[in-house]
């Protein structure tokens, strides 16, 4: 790690430890992931030059984000619970940060009983749960690829109520407060997710927005409305996926792409013990010229333990006319309307 990321991690465990001493009765976990593998891509595009390349990358963050974190809960009686959550992300290949500050990914104070929990602070964004309906459990190659990421992020400010289950039914709705003394829609992010789980099969819808400075939805995959449905279905060793999305951004520039469509369908399958296979197509046509895409993916995930697992995945994107999708979530992008090849294996440790 940076001098910077030591200084940070010191500080952390430092302020840990005499909350501990002060909250002995409380239960804190450290937990987190270390994610580290080697990347190809081929026929990346460089529009200074006009040529392509194929590009080799040592990477960490392709099958899942590494992490560092911290939870703790305080039981107050009554039904009654604290809880809180200090969560970074980084990349182990050069030790950084996956975004301002140490504790990125989440920050959050709340109370939880049985009316739900309320909780305060930094989260994932609500469509970060497309990993439940993306086989491949959102990594690089997945349902982010083909949205330029629009289902991952986060929301800052954030003030979010979970429901119980009611039977398997559960409400989620959040709201990120842009801070803005011009105007509350400005740089504000809202979101709803309900979704109802059984024993062997789930079905979810999502529905975010996320605007501008000027409280508009401007950017395609950036300051959009959102709305994904999806669900599983759990056949013994088999588990099915099916999900549809749909980004609109109808105070985009006159002429620019401002709505786009993603379908897919894929499968886990479980073979035996260790092992488990990984196959899912993903399809986006995109409005105004913006052209369409297909991306097809494998992959496979081994067990060497219950923390620590080997990991590969291969996938190919074909663009159609002005589109230049990346066969990854990254701007390694071909040339409008090519093809791009890759994969990644590494290896997963988590604690």
């Amino acid at each position: 790690m940076n001098k910077r990321m030591i200084r940070s991690a010191g500080l952390a465990a430092l302020a840990l430890g005499t909350a501990l001493a002060a909250q002995a009765q409380s239960s804190v976990t450290l937990y987190g992931r270390v994610v580290a593998g080697v990347d190809y891509q081929s026929n990346v595009y460089d529009p200074a030059t006009g040529g392509s390349g194929n590009l080799w990358r040592a990477v960490g963050n392709q099958w899942g984000t590494s992490m560092l974190g911290f939870k703790g809960e305080e039981d107050l009686g009554g039904g009654l619970h604290a809880l809180f959550t200090l969560e970074s992300g980084f990349s182990i290949d050069d030790a950084r940060f996956n975004g301002a500050g140490f504790f990125n990914r989440r920050t959050f104070v709340g109370l939880r009983s049985g009316w739900g929990t309320l909780k305060l602070g930094k989260d994932l964004s609500i469509s970060d749960a497309h990993w439940a309906l993306d086989p491949t459990g959102q990594q690089f190659i997945g349902s982010a690829t083909l949205v330029r990421g629009r289902n991952w992020g986060g929301h800052d400010n954030m003030i979010s109520y979970e429901t119980p289950s009611w039977g398997g039914l559960r409400v989620l709705a959040l709201t990120g407060l842009g801070e803005q003394p011009q105007g509350a829609s400005r740089l504000r992010k809202d979101a709803l997710s309900v979704s109802y789980t059984a024993p062997t099969f789930e079905l979810r819808a999502i529905y975010d927005v996320a605007r501008d400075a000027n409280g508009r939805f401007s950017d395609l995959y950036t300051t959009s409305r959102n709305l994904t449905l999806g669900g599983t279905v759990t056949l013994s060793a088999l588990k099915l996926f099916a999900g549809y999305e749909q980004l609109s951004a109808p105070d985009s520039a006159a002429g620019v792409p401002n709505k786009a469509r993603q379908y897919w369908m894929g499968a886990r399958y479980k073979v035996s013990g260790p092992l488990t296979l990984i196959g899912a197509g993903y399809r986006t046509t995109v409005n105004n010229g913006g052209g369409s895409a297909n991306l097809f993916m494998a992959g496979a995930d081994y067990a060497l333990s219950k923390r620590t697992l080997l990991y590969a995945s291969v996938g190919n994107v074909r663009n159609g006319g002005n589109a230049n999708f990346s066969v990854e979530t990254t701007n390694n992008n071909p040339a409008p309307g090519g093809s791009q090849t890759g994969f990644y294996v590494g290896m997963a440790h988590s604690f």
